[in-house]
């Protein structure tokens, strides 16, 4: 405790860390601290001037207390602590002459300004400023920017505080914005008006302090205060970022990121912000069973019905899904078994050893990159298959961090040493490269192919041999869960299917299932799964109904329910149950509790929820590596499962996805 320094705030005496700005100490003793231009995760800017205080014995005049650290004071008098105020007479005539410049050009748009009741200048300036103003000039004017459909532009709000520019730059890594210009004339701009490619570029809409960046999608919807606000976590990917759904009535309105210092922090993809619209279209609200090689609608009963009489005394194949919660594969392993099928997760091929935790789920937490020097990225591309993941390992290459890349060379948004693009260079990556505080991160490029076990065990011994982390990147929320509970075959997907006369498809949508056995499809939406099935279950999608997800580090979370299914869309969990009971075998619970009480004996590593586990590598199989390059493991980044196909947003993000990527021709 040597290194604390004691300091006094309004008064009282604190031990804080010397290297903490004074904004922070404050924060520390409980004040709070007005700021614009101040945020924990970017640089310092220092340019709002809102978070003034004042420091006795210093000079008389207020300090900006986020660009000032502790062990900048000097001590008082006769070596007393240093002293700093907050709400001294000096700080609260500041904090209103820098409100009242600040309100000096903003337009008067609060009645129709979406961030209206939830806009830091209305609450700053209700508790900080004044209620008049001496200005009578005319206000000056900016236009607006076209960011594209994702981020809408009103810039005579802004107040130049630079957290966009300083988010764009320095966490996506995609400097688009910057600020020209000084004094009056300043202004926040994109380089050559072009609109923003990040796949991060939401964030500034929660990052900006005022109305001068909103969400397009969102906007003129609803209102803070209409909404219902429920806290889950995000399915498109396999990180588990946490999110909170905002629902007006039954629909969804928005989804924001939630602070998980351990998993997203507190960002979200743009892909897993924007996704809501998807969760309205293309849905399955009724059963439907295929007659003449037509789908009809059809009651429950009679879809259960069928659906039983379709599987008793069959060989039945199931099938996990992407998005499918543990409870609903738990039951499904069940019912498949118990009547004497088998079922499977790894609809990709992934090579996942099975029953082998620290094989699966890996022997690192994601925050661990944040303390990485080496980072080892084999067959994966995570600026595509987790961007906020990409933004950690960025955080972690500002800080000094290596980054060796094995696989495709791509804009990863920092540089990299590029070893190869095959495989077969892993077996002469030898320790002295990778020594350290090192993390190996194998993707899907790698498990994915023939040769992924041979490769994950290559990785394996990598890691062994430098003492590094190993940490897998899924792209698959469910996955982790299936293993988890063992919803696996030997021999993967081919031999869960071979010689199988029902399939049984748990939102199964990334898989085709060839032509002959008799399909039935539990899902929420209209997708490839529905298309080839011969009976329809209608399920709730993720943020309809509560479940445990296992996300790529291991760490089981809790996704509760915003809103309820469609139509006559039931729960995952609840549509297995009724069909055991029409197959005589059912099933022994009746509510989700029991299940998960059933679930967590059997597993015990599910019930401790929002727990990385220490796991440990058992012996992997070793194999021949095949020299080929790899193959990228996502062919559309905003196209990955149903409920993004079935987003306008998305398809148009994709568009513009594939525009860019092709190459410019130059005018004959």
């Amino acid at each position: 405790m040597s290194d604390l320094r004691n300091i006094i705030i309004d008064g009282r005496e604190i031990e804080v860390d010397p290297a903490m700005t004074l904004i922070q100490a404050c924060e520390q003793a409980g004040i709070e601290i007005p700021r614009f231009c101040y945020h924990e995760r970017l640089s310092i800017a220092g340019n709002c001037r809102m978070c003034l205080v004042e420091v006795v014995g210093g000079p008389p005049k207020p300090a900006a207390s986020c660009a000032m650290q502790v062990r900048d004071l000097r001590p008082g008098k006769d070596g007393a602590p240093p002293e700093v105020k907050t709400n001294s007479p000096m700080v609260k005539k500041a904090r209103e002459g820098v409100m009242e410049f600040l309100l000096i050009n903003h337009p008067l748009d609060c009645p129709i300004c979406d961030q209206g009741g939830e806009c830091d200048l209305q609450d700053q300036a209700m508790a900080y400023g004044v209620d008049f103003s001496r200005y009578r000039e005319p206000k000056r004017a900016n236009a607006n920017m076209d960011l594209g459909p994702l981020v809408g532009t009103h810039m005579t709000r802004c107040i130049s505080c630079t957290r966009c520019v300083r988010f764009i730059t320095e966490v996506a890594g995609m400097p688009e914005l910057g600020q020209t210009g000084r004094g009056e004339d300043a202004e926040i701009t994109s380089y050559l008006g072009q609109t923003l490619d990040s796949e991060m570029q939401g964030n500034i809409v929660d990052l900006c302090p005022v109305g001068a960046l909103t969400s397009k999608p969102y906007a003129f919807t609803a209102r803070p205060w209409e909404l219902t606000k429920t806290e889950t976590i995000d399915v498109m990917d396999a990180l588990g970022s946490n999110i909170r759904v905002d629902t007006k009535g039954r629909e969804v309105m928005r989804i924001l990121p939630r602070n998980h210092d351990g998993i997203n922090e507190e960002w979200l993809a743009d892909r897993s912000r924007y996704v809501w619209d998807g969760l309205r279209r293309q849905r399955l609200d009724k059963p439907y069973i295929r007659e003449n090689g037509r789908l009809r609608p059809a009651s429950w009963p009679e879809a259960l019905s069928a659906a039983a009489a379709a599987m008793k005394g069959k060989t039945v194949a199931g099938l996990v899904g992407d998005l499918a919660p543990v409870e609903a594969i738990y039951a499904l392993k069940a019912l498949v078994e118990g009547q004497g099928g088998r079922v499977e997760c790894r609809l990709d091929g992934a090579k996942l050893p099975a029953g082998n935790r620290g094989g699966y789920a890996g022997t690192v937490a994601i925050e661990d990159i944040d303390h990485a020097k080496q980072i080892l990225l084999v067959g994966t591309n995570p600026r595509l298959e987790a961007p906020v993941l990409n933004s950690r390992i960025r955080k972690a290459w500002l800080h000094g961090a290596e980054i060796i890349v094995v696989g495709e060379a791509a804009d990863l948004t920092y540089n990299y040493a590029h070893h190869a693009t095959g495989p077969d260079a892993l077996a002469d990556l030898s320790m002295p490269e990778i020594d350290g505080d090192a993390i190996v991160i194998v993707g899907q490029a790698a498990l994915r192919r023939d040769d992924g076990a041979a490769i994950l065990a290559e990785a394996v011994r990598i890691a062994g041999d430098a003492g590094a982390g190993l940490l897998l990147l899924h792209g698959a929320a469910s996955r982790v869960g299936a293993m988890d509970v063992g919803a696996v075959t030997d021999g993967g997907v081919g031999a869960a299917l071979d010689g199988a006369e029902v399939v049984y498809a748990l939102g199964a949508d990334e898989i085709d299932v060839p032509d002959g056995p008799f399909v039935i499809y539990q899902g929420s939406h209209g997708d490839r799964g529905a298309h080839r099935a011969d009976i329809i279950l209608p399920a709730a999608a993720y943020t309809e109904e509560q479940g445990v997800f296992v996300n790529t580090e291991g760490r089981p979370q809790m996704a509760l329910r915003a809103g309820f299914p469609p139509g006559e869309a039931k729960e995952n969990w609840a549509i297995l149950r009724a069909l055991s009971a029409a197959l005589d075998a059912t099933l022994p619970f009746d509510t989700i509790g029991e299940l998960r009480r059933a679930m967590v004996k059997a597993h015990p590593v599910l019930g401790a929820l929002d727990d990385v586990p220490v796991n440990e590598i058992g012996t992997l199989d070793r194999g021949e590596i095949d020299a080929s390059d790899f193959a990228p493991a996502v062919s559309d980044h905003y196209l990955v499962n149903p409920i993004m196909r079935a987003s306008t947003l998305m398809g148009e993000l994709s568009s513009m996805s594939k525009a860019r990527s092709e190459t410019a021709l130059a005018a004959e």
